[in-house]
């Protein structure tokens, strides 16, 4: 393995700054990662849980929550200590090859995940105004784009938090409808487990839609932005004087937003079982057909704010999609990356970003069934997550990586456990495959 190199100062005049310094919240990086954890493609998958199985799989979201902590605190670690992103840290200290092959199965299973969301948000929209879904399509990507290459990082940060208010949709109709909460707590605590196939399946893509590997490179990489953006901010490893505050800081933001995400998640799992199950559905495919599925149900404003929440959400998704992507891959390669940027000094990056909302987008336009797609996609995530998981946990407890910032042992303990669980999540997702 190679050892670390000492990266260039960045020019200040390539990077997109503020008129004005401004001071960050508490939450930002892991608040924003979290909440991308919500998107359309996952409100399907926790919409199905709730059809098929009511109440049974709302423990898995609890059990799941302190190993999304650590996973997502482990990234954010290197990313703030070393002033580089998963990829980027990878090429310094991995095969090249063993880094392609991974980088170019997260692209895929990106790119597959955003043309997924994209089509569910215009069909959301549809839903709600009617007209051509396929020019939604078009807009959302268009849209979304141009806000990422052309708004100024630390403003579009900022809207992309805003953008994580409209998960609370789903907060407030878990309490509009009828929900039996003697019920929902029992299960809470002493869950109905199974080990039929069907059952089995959902928990896998539960597992494998709280825990993606997108996530890992966006909140490492939110952290490198944050250090280019922030006032005397720099990288721990060479500002060591930063790391207490910065360390609880990310802890805090971290174990919020992934809560935030899990609670959610909950709660769309909680509104189909008191709603969808209750009544005999039990195949829910898309976020779509969960939101016209409950207008019968439940009434139009519960509709309505399930159809509008797949919007929010998917806005708040894609551009993390998108941008997981073009880090990855220009980190990989070498180059400058970073939506701090400005285009000019950037252009590969901005060129893989554009390049990844137009082929999500394409995917609409062509015969691909959307549902094997986003099935292959999570497949796909499965077998990406473990390896770099490990990748990140040898990284973090490695001092040529991080200096005197090692992993510490509780957190690389939880971090390896939950390795361990995608390890056979992503077994039991290639087994149910072949059965």
């Amino acid at each position: 393995m190679a050892e670390t190199a000492v990266d260039p100062p960045i020019d200040p005049l390539e990077v997109k700054q503020p008129e004005r310094a401004k001071l960050l919240a508490l939450l930002g990086p892991g608040l924003i990662t979290g909440a991308s954890d919500d998107d359309p493609s996952g409100i399907a998958t926790y919409s199905q849980a709730g059809a098929q199985f009511g109440f049974d799989l709302g423990w898995l979201l609890l059990f799941s929550w302190p190993l999304m902590c650590a996973i997502q605190e482990i990234a954010a670690r290197i990313g703030r200590v070393t002033g580089r992103g998963i990829a980027g840290n990878l090429r310094w200290h991995a095969p090249r090859l063993a880094l392609y092959a991974l980088v170019s199965l997260l692209v895929i299973a990106n790119v597959i995940n955003l043309g997924a969301d994209l089509g569910a948000m215009a069909a959301a929209l549809k839903l709600v105004v009617g007209g051509p879904q396929l020019l939604y399509v078009a807009l959302f990507a268009l849209a979304s784009l141009l806000l990422e290459v052309f708004v100024r990082y630390s403003r579009y940060v900022s809207v992309l938090k805003w953008l994580t208010l409209s998960l609370f949709a789903y907060v407030g109709v878990a309490f509009v409808v009828d929900m039996p909460w003697a019920t929902v707590a029992r299960h809470l605590v002493m869950p109905a487990l199974s080990w039929h196939a069907d059952y089995l399946t959902v928990v896998v893509a539960i597992l494998g839609t709280t825990i993606s590997p997108y996530l890992f490179f966006w909140q490492a990489e939110s952290e490198v932005e944050e250090c280019k953006e922030r006032t005397g901010a720099r990288p721990l490893i060479r500002a060591p004087e930063q790391a207490r505050a910065e360390f609880r800081r990310i802890r805090w933001d971290t174990y919020l937003g992934m809560a935030l995400s899990n609670a959610v998640a909950l709660f769309i799992v909680l509104t189909t079982a008191a709603t969808l199950h209750a009544h005999g559905i039990t195949d829910i495919q898309t976020s779509s057909q969960a939101a016209e599925a409950l207008r019968p149900i439940a009434g139009p404003l519960v509709f309505l704010v399930f159809a509008l929440g797949i919007i929010g959400t998917g806005l708040l998704a894609v551009p993390v999609l998108a941008g997981s992507s073009a880090y990855a891959v220009g980190e990989a390669l070498g180059w400058h990356v970073g939506l701090a940027r400005k285009l000019a000094r950037a252009r590969s990056f901005y060129a893989v970003l554009a390049a990844a909302f137009a082929v999500g987008a394409a995917l609409s336009f062509t015969p691909l069934d959307p549902i094997k797609a986003l099935f292959w996609s999570a497949v796909v995530n499965g077998v990406v997550a473990v390896p770099v998981m490990i990748g990140m946990l040898l990284l973090a407890r490695r001092r040529a990586v991080m200096g005197d910032f090692l992993l510490p042992p509780l957190l690389a303990g939880v971090g390896w456990a939950a390795t361990a669980v995608m390890a056979v999540a992503a077994v039991g997702m290639l087994v149910t495959i072949w059965l």
